[in-house]
């Protein structure tokens, strides 16, 4: 499946394969209700004081249900690609948190 930027979905490769990330309304509650506000989440990623446990919280929320592997998974996979590698996802998916649908 490919992300659609415009309902604010990214991928992310995890193990052999790529998932696509929707930060659907239950999937950015469910992530606030563990993290805290939202707004305080992109705020402290503008800052640069994102921590990883956030981010694969985050990515972990928005992943499909279905077939979502584990929080360790998720976690193990932004670390084996970076950082850096992952702000992209990161940015689309907090854009659509500060946006909102178009």
């Amino acid at each position: 499946m490919t992300p659609n930027p415009l309902r604010g979905e990214a991928a992310i490769a995890i193990g052999p394969g790529a998932y696509v990330m929707r930060p659907s309304f239950t999937a950015l509650v469910a992530a606030e209700a563990e993290l805290g506000p939202l707004f305080a989440l992109v705020e402290r990623a503008g800052a640069g004081e994102l921590r990883l446990a956030e981010m694969a919280t985050l990515f972990w929320h928005c992943l499909p249900e279905a077939d979502r592997p584990s929080r360790e998974t998720v976690g193990a996979a932004i670390v084996a690609q970076g950082l850096a590698a992952c702000a992209a996802p990161l940015r689309v998916l907090l854009a659509q948190v500060l946006k909102g649908s178009a």
